[in-house]
């Protein structure tokens, strides 16, 4: 079956996941899976990145987008059931071995891959979700209730679920709500009763791929909690909690939930890749996390600038600070923003320091998390030093409202 870079392709039978494939063929594969009553678009924010380091295929749950029902067993869903469903559409794309990503649902559907088919998952990634989400009753509970009456009482409330107050409103949440009311009632109710059988935690020590944790901390669906005993009970997972945001956490704050990924695919490159050993290679890394980081409106502003005099620059740059240093697995990226404010404050440089107060935005800190480490800058670094730094911070958080700008 061959497939269109960048276009929706039709499940070839009625058996097979309706998908979307983005990025270069030659790349590496990335399947993202996305959360129940939201189609293949709710990973929209973050693929145009992910599309330029990896061949990225999203797709739809049974019922759901462009999937039909046809794939539900007669006998009752499983997550295990979809897991396998997965396989099939890798398979049916020529894909063996592939990094994984899968919100809720679907980054259930990742663990459960982790564990019994750890030949085909190179790195894990996996989204507000848990190993256990919850009593089976309120599941069963909702299944009942989407078989009775549809799935609209369910949209009416999903907002509330998925996304903070602040936010409930904006025109990606609605999108996402309307992808629920047009989602099947009988995959819906089916998929509810996937989750309430669906219980993994004793086995998440048998996961040996490399896993990252990301969480919502105002997530009331899969509370940090869950989260944390993913990271717990995996080998070596890391977590990374997004602040103000819920359920939906990649579609809400986008840029730290890209940029936690870039990161996580980037570490995991010796699996996946091959360790990045050539300048090319380090150059391409390098660029998708300076991206996610700097944002791409910057990186492509000192692209446009670029000269043939200040070229190596740039090059060297890309490949040691973004390719070698912001790779490495071990500090997360807001640590990494925090040493790197400090070191600016410390040095007096106000221009790289506001540059860096909206990429520590964009990796996940908070606005009150900027004024301690500029607080914690004033005693080690010097009072005048913070004084200068508090302007310049106060100054890129008022043109953003306090709040990450995507493009900036």
């Amino acid at each position: 079956m061959s497939t269109a870079t960048g276009m929706t392709t039709p499940a070839g039978s009625q058996s097979l996941l309706h998908h979307r494939v983005d990025g270069p063929d030659g790349l590496p594969p990335l399947l993202l899976g996305p959360s129940l009553g939201t189609s293949l678009a709710v990973w929209q924010p973050q693929v145009p990145a992910l599309a330029r380091v990896r061949r990225v295929v999203r797709w739809d749950l049974p019922g759901h987008g462009g999937s039909s029902t046809a794939p539900l067993p007669e006998n009752g869903a499983t997550v295990a059931g979809l897991g396998r469903l997965v396989l099939q559409l890798a398979d049916a794309l020529g894909i063996d071995r592939f990094a994984y990503a899968g919100i809720s649902l679907g980054g259930a559907v990742g663990t459960w891959l982790a564990v019994h088919h750890p030949e085909r998952v190179e790195s894990l990634a996996v989204v507000c979700s848990a190993a256990r989400f919850g009593e089976p009753e309120g599941w069963r509970e909702r299944a009942a209730l989407v078989r009775a009456k549809g799935t609209g009482p369910v949209a009416d409330t999903a907002a509330r679920r998925w996304f903070t107050p602040e936010f409930a409103g904006a025109p990606a949440a609605r999108a996402l709500v309307d992808d629920l009311r047009a989602t099947d009632p009988t995959a819906y109710a089916a998929l509810c009763d996937a989750l309430a059988d669906h219980d993994l935690r004793d086995r998440l020590p048998h996961i040996t791929a490399p896993t990252l944790i990301v969480a919502g901390r105002e997530d009331p669906a899969t509370p940090v909690a869950q989260a944390r005993e993913l990271a717990d009970g995996i080998p070596g997972a890391s977590l990374t909690e997004v602040a103000h945001a819920a359920h939906l956490a990649n579609v809400e704050r986008p840029g730290p939930v890209l940029a936690a990924l870039l990161g996580h695919l980037a570490t995991s490159a010796d699996e996946l890749t091959g360790e990045p050993t050539d300048d090319a290679s380090r150059h391409a890394v390098g660029t998708s996390v300076r991206r996610a980081v700097l944002g791409d409106a910057h990186v492509d502003r000192a692209t446009a600038r670029t000269t043939p005099f200040t070229a190596v620059f740039q090059d060297f740059i890309t490949r040691y600070a973004w390719g070698e240093i912001w790779t490495r697995p071990g500090l997360s990226r807001k640590n990494r923003s925090c040493v790197t404010l400090t070191a600016l404050v410390a040095h007096g440089h106000h221009e790289e320091l506001a540059m860096h107060v909206r990429a520590a935005l964009r990796n996940g800190l908070t606005p009150d998390e900027i004024q301690e480490v500029l607080l914690q800058s004033a005693v080690y670094c010097g009072v005048p030093a913070a004084n200068s730094a508090f302007a310049v911070a106060n100054r890129v958080l008022e043109e953003l409202g306090e709040t990450e700008e995507e493009g900036q």
